[in-house]
């Protein structure tokens, strides 16, 4: 379960309704949301409980504090932890993904820890991350096609109409 995406969910709804009651009815169709998409509902009351806790609000929202609340969060940046990463005892990784190495992770790490347990190198973490494959799809995704189409005034109603349907 991925915890960052509640959390941002609930504190842009908060941002983004100006009104008690529209937020409600924001937080009511995002549950809904996170309930279809699987998310356990105590981890969903946890999120945003997280994001409450965040923004340090402690009592409960009411549409009588919720404008002030709301503008505290607005001007207020969340600052994230950000665990420094010893570059001298972590060593990245990356390769490109594809269906067929999806094992590499684990059989990565349980060579390394096979062939290194003992040795000093052992201190070094390794992390793999992964790569996309640049394939045909995504190349003619990124890349916009012309707008030759667009630009054409010759096309008129009466050419549509001489269109053969079948």
């Amino acid at each position: 379960m991925k915890k960052n995406i509640p959390f941002a969910m609930f504190l842009r709804a908060i941002r983004y309704c100006s009104t008690f009651k529209a937020f409600l009815d924001e937080r009511q169709d995002l549950r809904m949301a996170l309930l279809l998409n699987k998310y356990p509902g105590n981890f969903i009351d946890n999120q945003f409980n997280r994001v409450l806790k965040k923004c340090n609000i402690t009592q409960s929202l009411n549409s009588n504090n919720y404008n002030t609340i709301r503008k505290n969060i607005i001007y207020n940046i969340i600052e994230e932890e950000k665990l420094p990463t010893d570059h001298y005892r972590t060593m990245f990784i990356h390769f490109t993904y594809c269906l067929n190495i999806r094992t590499l992770p684990t059989k990565f790490h349980t060579v390394w820890n096979k062939y290194f347990s003992e040795s000093p190198i052992n201190e070094i973490v390794p992390v793999i991350g992964t790569r996309n494959v640049q394939n045909l799809q995504k190349q003619l995704v990124k890349n916009k096609q012309s707008n030759i189409f667009l630009c054409q005034k010759s096309f008129s109603c009466q050419n549509f109409l001489d269109i053969p349907f079948s």
